[in-house]
């Protein structure tokens, strides 16, 4: 049998670091990338977020760096801040904060601990496949489960069943939720455009698998990306309600910073009859540009293309009696949305 599918190169290509002056040049052609773990013992793990544009206000990352390679992330940047690169640094040379679970212990042992909702991870996949050896979001979700400090989880990986009794004793006692991320039914182009992450038909049976064990589960549709995925919506959604999932969120797709550059290449390489048709779609939902950071804007697109896609998603959402929210993570469980279905969006801090 042919394997079809896109390759994705795997040599090293890394956008230029704005943080660091002088950077390698190949001469004859760039190596093959391998992984490389930087293990760490970290001050701290429990961030603190002020944007508006996201539902959560504290966060955990146990990981920087992704090894699911998707073309799109918007946490590429980030890298650079460690004097890596944006592109196959990201993927490839993987920090894990070996203390991570000791540290959430201690912050959330503080006297001035209110036990709110904590995202995992906001940034990085926190069950990407490092996580079957180091188990650090396991043992971080065991000390919020201790601590009775509920928590918001997404992830694109079949590893988070292995947890699955774990969080469904979290959605019992703390109303905790978890978000499987899915922006592609069809699996040729996900499989292009997030090369290691595992196949949409293997989430929606992770999705399955979390719904039976008692999870408050649902359904990520990020990035949405006109042209090339917004037309799977409806298939998404389908699949996620028979799997299990109770509530949707979907986002624009964001290409910060040095994400443009990345992106474009990988959808060049993988699918090039297709690349330009993508980058007017993404410009026409940006008014003319690639990429929209400010705040109210970041995380949705606009005129009449974005309007269409989130009437789609609506539509969708209220014939298949799935709960709707607009933040990237939810920040309480959708116990009370489960009675009955929501048409109308509504930030979830609202009461």
């Amino acid at each position: 049998m042919t394997d079809r599918r896109p390759r994705v190169p795997r040599q090293e290509s890394n956008p230029p670091n704005r943080f660091v002056a002088q950077r390698i040049e190949w001469e004859e052609g760039a190596p093959p990338v391998e992984l490389h773990v930087l293990e760490e013992d970290a001050r701290s793990v429990l961030s603190e977020n002020d944007s508006p544009d996201v539902g959560f206000r504290w966060s955990v990352n146990p990981y920087r760096g992704c090894q699911h390679a998707c073309a799109y992330c918007y946490a590429r940047p980030s890298h650079q801040y460690l004097g890596l690169g944006a592109g196959t640094d990201f993927d490839t040379r993987i920090v894990v904060k070996r203390n991570a679970p000791e540290c959430l212990a201690l912050e959330l042992a503080r006297p001035g601990w209110r036990r709110e909702r904590v995202a995992f991870s906001g940034n990085t996949d926190c069950y990407q496949p490092l996580e079957a050896r180091y188990e650090l979001t396991r043992r971080c979700l065991e000390v919020c489960l201790a601590r009775a400090t509920p928590i918001a989880l997404i992830t694109k990986s079949a590893l988070v069943r292995r947890d699955a009794a774990l969080l469904g004793r979290h959605t019992r006692e703390l109303g905790s939720t978890a978000l499987v991320s899915i922006p592609f039914a069809d699996e040729r182009i996900a499989r292009a455009i997030e090369p290691f992450a595992p196949t949409p038909s293997l989430r929606f049976e992770t999705l399955r698998v979390l719904a039976a064990a008692g999870v408050d589960c649902g359904v990520m549709i990020a990035p949405v990306i006109p042209g090339l995925s917004d037309d799977q919506i409806p298939r998404v959604l389908e699949s996620a309600a028979r799997a299990g999932a109770r509530h949707a969120a979907h986002i624009a797709l964001r290409l910060p910073a040095e994400v443009g550059g990345v992106f474009e290449e990988r959808l060049r390489a993988v699918l090039p009859l297709r690349a330009d048709k993508v980058l007017h779609a993404i410009e026409e939902l940006r008014g003319g540009r690639r990429n929209d950071s400010r705040f109210g804007a970041r995380m949705r697109g606009q005129g009449e293309r974005w309007r269409m896609i989130e009437q789609l998603f609506d539509l969708h959402c209220r014939r298949l009696g799935l709960a709707t929210h607009r933040e990237p993570l939810p920040t309480r469980a959708s116990a009370a949305s489960r009675a009955e279905p929501r048409a109308e969006q509504r930030g979830l801090f609202d009461d």
